[in-house]
């Protein structure tokens, strides 16, 4: 039998309570008052017959038990590990919440998340008039990062953009206070330097909330019109710093050698200043000592000093002539240069008893055949010619 179907003589009805004849769908609107007049019961409640008071408190009861769960359970929030919760209840400022799991109220709290820890990076540029009256294109990057959340988001409408508008003011500022030349060679790192400082200046009153990390200054360049006389200068600036360079590196490395050469020479002129000293010393000694002898015996130790000296003399000449007699028109001729290189050969030959003379009667100078050189021994005589004894 089906649970519906109506039994024991039309006395057991359905839930709904349709007799066997009637099959339709049953009321839900008497369904719900039967199911909440049973559980109002079961509360406590006044039974069926108190009416739809009972019925309707139970479902505000319901309804706002419901709506408090749901209530509790939106709260709950997460803030990143990189950022920071900034709360506002009734619109007013009330905490900062770290990074983790945290509850708000809902529609009362309203939490603000902003991240503290990433560097951003904000660029400004455009054409800017130097102080010369010159037209260059200047770009700078800034970086910098969030350190007061609250600062951040109430102090200005916009932080980024009061920074963005901070920065093009003072870079403009800076470069019209400098010539083009140090805004495109060598004087970037002031302008730089001088932006940075003056940014901070500028936004300090404001207190952004920012930390400034660095400047990008960008390569700057002039308008297109002009660009290749501008590249151009630049490359003479350049080449002007490789030549300056190179000489400086030149002069570091003849400076050492010169002042080694200046202190050798001076150590040389001190040598010989003691060596002439010390010579004219010993000449004022022998001197000294010749003088007593040629007193005794003048005209012998003429004679001596006479003979040391020729003696001295002739040692450096490699060329003797001697003197004939009267009347007699040959002239000896006694090649002492040629009988010394004859003997170094004769040393450097393996056999020293091997002499190979390069002189004979054929290559004696004319006017000069009155002797013969005859090599073979460790003498060496000229034989006088016919006529002569």
């Amino acid at each position: 039998m089906a649970w519906n179907e109506p039994g024991n003589g039309g006395k057991d009805r359905d839930p709904w309570g349709n007799d066997g004849k009637h099959q339709g769908p049953p009321d839900l609107d008497k369904v719900i008052r039967n199911l909440s007049g049973k559980l109002g019961g079961l509360l406590g409640g006044r039974g069926a017959g108190s009416g739809g008071g009972g019925i309707g408190s139970f479902g505000v009861t319901v309804a706002l038990v419901i709506a408090l769960a749901v209530w509790v359970v939106s709260g709950f929030y997460t803030i990143g590990e990189a950022q920071r919760g900034v709360v506002l209840r009734f619109g007013k400022f009330y905490q900062t919440v770290e990074p983790g799991l945290s509850w708000k109220a809902t529609f009362i709290d309203r939490v603000y998340p902003v991240d503290v820890e990433t560097v951003r990076s904000l660029p400004a540029s455009g054409f800017m008039l130097t102080r010369d009256e010159n037209l260059v294109r200047v770009e700078m990057d800034v970086q910098y990062r969030v350190i007061e959340p609250r600062d951040y988001l109430f102090n200005v409408t916009n932080a980024d953009d009061s920074l963005h508008q901070a920065l093009d003011s003072a870079l403009r500022y800076v470069v019209g206070h400098s010539t083009m030349d140090d805004v495109l060679t060598v004087g970037r790192e002031r302008v730089r330097q001088e932006t940075r400082e003056l940014l901070e200046q500028i936004i300090e009153p404001y207190q952004l909330g920012l930390m400034i990390l660095d400047l990008n200054f960008l390569p700057a360049r002039p308008p297109e019109e002009v660009k290749d006389a501008f590249d151009d200068a630049i490359a003479a600036q350049e080449d002007e710093q490789r030549f300056i360079r190179e000489a400086e590196a030149y002069a570091r490395e003849i400076e050492p050698k010169a002042r080694g050469q200046a202190q050798r020479l001076l150590q040389e002129a001190e040598a010989y200043k003691q060596q002439v000293a010390l010579r004219a010393e010993g000449e004022v000694a022998r001197f000294r000592e010749l003088l007593p002898q040629y007193r005794n015996q003048p005209e012998l130790t003429r004679q001596r000093i006479y003979l040391e000296t020729m003696e001295e003399i002739y040692s450096k000449v490699n060329k003797v002539v001697v003197d004939t007699p009267e009347g007699n028109n040959s002239l000896m001729y006694l090649p002492l240069d040629k009988i010394m290189e004859q003997q170094a050969r004769r040393e450097a030959k393996v056999d020293p008893n091997v002499i190979t003379s390069d002189y004979s009667n054929n290559n004696v100078p004319s006017g000069q055949d009155s002797g013969q050189l005859r090599p073979g021994s460790d003498r060496t005589s000229i034989r006088p010619t016919s006529g002569r004894n």
